[in-house]
């Protein structure tokens, strides 16, 4: 999971500082399969520790995934 939030934020950062737009959207679309990834461990950990609440990384994962989507429409 730490990687996949590293691998996330990594690649937001590295389109940011290129100058063609194909590699922006290169680099946000790893950024969203990355986010795709957590989203998935998170379910695998919502049935192995069912006592403990996700709630707040789920709405947190769902709004940088919007953002990244928003990005990657454009």
């Amino acid at each position: 999971m730490r990687r996949a939030v590293i691998s996330i934020s990594s690649n937001i950062a590295e389109s940011y500082h290129r100058f063609h737009n194909k590699e922006k959207q290169q680099f946000l679309a790893i950024a969203f399969g990355s986010g795709s990834e957590l989203e998935s461990q998170i379910e695998i950990a919502k049935i192995l520790y069912p006592l403990i609440d996700f709630k707040n990384i789920e709405d947190d994962i769902l709004e940088v995934m919007k953002i990244l989507n928003n990005f990657l429409i454009k």
